[in-house]
């Protein structure tokens, strides 16, 4: 017979850190177009699989000496190359026990949005594909991560809009697979159990994209969810070092206007036209896609350190994450 403690066992012997499984009834409620009963009508649980970001992979850029470990391996490396091969793992020891189970990998299904919970910045036009049948939603099905976090009881979403758990905080990214065994569901985290809402992840988010004011509320199962409003275009822009002050890269010599581009999603006139060919650090636009240059400075590294720093995180370390003042560009 499956159990829980058993999937759970293999998933970290693959090499997920964190496993936690949570009932597909808290999907009840979500929009059509984002809910994965519709993807397996027969599923009973979602799993979660939490792989966290190791510190040293953004200690470079702490430093501002070494900014190419967290692009490569502690976001498209995990996304694109190492949670699938763990996923599939997880998947194949489920139906080996004779039960089915759908892997959700974290990347973009083939949805006219692009994205899962909130519109296209630069679009507002419908799905590009039909329904196969009257009453089923247009494929892909894609859910929102966050949500699914919060339904597999993996962890809670942070005023920053990123998931946190209490091993390792904003510092992990995750998977999901559903299955139709009935497997013992994990514990609820509630909101407020880590996050508290002490916003300085919007005071020390270099584009200003994390309002402290403007938020967005939902329900998911008994629990009510709240996070900030995050804008986008800002988010993204600041993300891949669109604010020169914390950005090594930038060519001096080349003048932009900040406010313009920075409320613009995937500015022409800061990624240049065609993307990668100019702009203030072309050599990095043409190499990578969106290259991770500000190292999430609110949403990841000052959000851990406030959680780090009130020994709410059960990962620890002989030594604070952050330890001396932040640099600054001129």
């Amino acid at each position: 017979m499956l159990t829980a403690s058993a999937v759970k066992k293999f998933a970290k012997a693959c090499g997920a850190d964190i496993c936690r499984i949570g009932s597909m009834d808290g999907w009840e409620g979500a929009p059509k177009q984002m809910d994965p009963r519709y993807i397996f009508p027969d599923a009973k649980r979602i799993i979660g699989l939490g792989f966290r970001i190791p510190r040293g992979y953004l200690r470079g850029i702490e430093e501002g000496t070494f900014f190419s470990v967290y692009e490569f391996m502690g976001y498209s490396g995990m996304n694109w190359r190492y949670m699938p091969h763990v996923l599939r793992q997880v998947v194949c020891f489920i139906e080996d026990h004779g039960y089915e189970a759908v892997p959700l990998p974290n990347w973009d299904a083939f949805s006219h949005e692009g994205y899962t919970d909130y519109r296209h910045p630069r679009t507002d036009r419908p799905f590009a594909s039909r329904p196969v049948a009257p009453g089923l939603p247009a494929p892909d099905v894609t859910i929102s991560f966050r949500v699914a976090a919060v339904v597999s009881n993996l962890g809670e979403i942070g005023w920053s809009k990123m998931i946190l758990t209490p091993e390792f905080g904003p510092m992990v990214r995750v998977v999901f697979l559903i299955t139709e065994a009935e497997l013992e569901c994990d514990p609820p985290i509630p909101p407020g159990t880590l996050c508290d809402r002490c916003k300085c992840c919007a005071r020390m988010c270099s584009g200003n994209a994390i309002p402290e004011d403007k938020s967005v509320k939902f329900k998911v199962g008994d629990m009510t969810v709240e996070h900030c409003d995050l804008d986008l275009a800002r988010c993204s822009n600041a993300y891949s070092g669109g604010v020169r002050k914390y950005n090594p890269f930038w060519n001096p010599d080349y003048q932009l206007p900040e406010e313009k581009f920075m409320n613009q999603y995937l500015s022409p006139e800061y990624y240049g036209s065609p993307r990668g060919n100019g702009g203030p650090c072309p050599h990095i636009m043409h190499a990578r896609n969106n290259p991770a240059i500000e190292g999430a400075r609110g949403c990841i590294r000052a959000c851990y350190a406030h959680l780090e720093a009130q020994g709410k995180l059960t990962h620890k370390f002989y030594k604070p994450f952050k330890r001396h003042k932040e640099w600054k560009m001129d």
